[in-house]
């Protein structure tokens, strides 16, 4: 039986980057590892994960946050994290600029103080624009959920998001889902895909993204 790794991860170093860039040693590095989970449950508008000590401030500083960020409206995709003597360097990749900024750039001045105030040291917040979001795994992912969970038909939702993504310029594309699709009662995976997606070449440039659905009829 073939060994299945994370595509992102056995690229790491070729062709994508850590979205953590930092070095640390000892006791400092879980305490930096913990601020970097806290920093994406703040801007992702969930709570923190894997026992982060900062879950109970996460949580009050998410009310101080722009709407768009906890209603997940703002499109983001990646969060990555750099780390100089004296400061941290947040870049925010996001399908929608213009609302995280906000009106005269009271979106971006919450955004700062909050991850200020979380993590105790000045913070640079960098927001970059997705030019395609159509291509990005994490925003389609995210798509096809939203859509699932509003009982859109998952067949719909998967050519949909494939026919978007190949006339914006991707190469390939494969999508799963996986469950008790359309309310059946034996949970089953469906598999669509068009184009190439070389997962075996590693200069390839192979983008990966995994999320759940919540519906009446269980996860997806």
């Amino acid at each position: 039986m073939g060994r299945k790794v994370h595509p992102i991860g056995m690229r790491l170093g070729i062709n994508t980057l850590w979205q953590g860039r930092w070095f640390a040693e000892g006791r400092q590095y879980r305490e930096q590892l913990h601020q970097d989970m806290a920093i994406r449950a703040l801007l992702q508008g969930g709570g923190s994960k894997g026992g982060a000590a900062t879950s109970t401030q996460v949580r009050k500083l998410q009310r101080e946050m722009p709407e768009a960020i906890l209603k997940e409206k703002a499109g983001i995709s990646r969060i990555d994290v750099e780390r100089f003597p004296g400061k941290t360097k947040v870049s925010i990749y996001t399908a929608k600029p213009g609302i995280l900024i906000g009106r005269k750039g009271e979106g971006v001045k919450r955004i700062r103080q909050a991850l200020e105030t979380l993590i105790g040291k000045k913070v640079d917040l960098d927001i970059k624009e997705i030019s395609t979001p159509d291509t990005d795994a994490v925003l389609v992912a995210h798509n096809i959920a939203d859509q699932l969970e509003r009982r859109i038909a998952y067949r719909r939702a998967m050519k949909r998001a494939i026919q978007t993504a190949m006339k914006q310029g991707a190469q390939g594309i494969k999508i799963e889902v996986a469950g008790r699709l359309g309310g059946a009662e034996m949970a089953r995976n469906v598999v669509l895909r068009e184009g190439r997606v070389p997962l075996q070449t590693l200069r390839a440039n192979i983008d990966f993204a995994r999320t759940e659905a919540g519906t009446t009829y269980g996860q997806i």
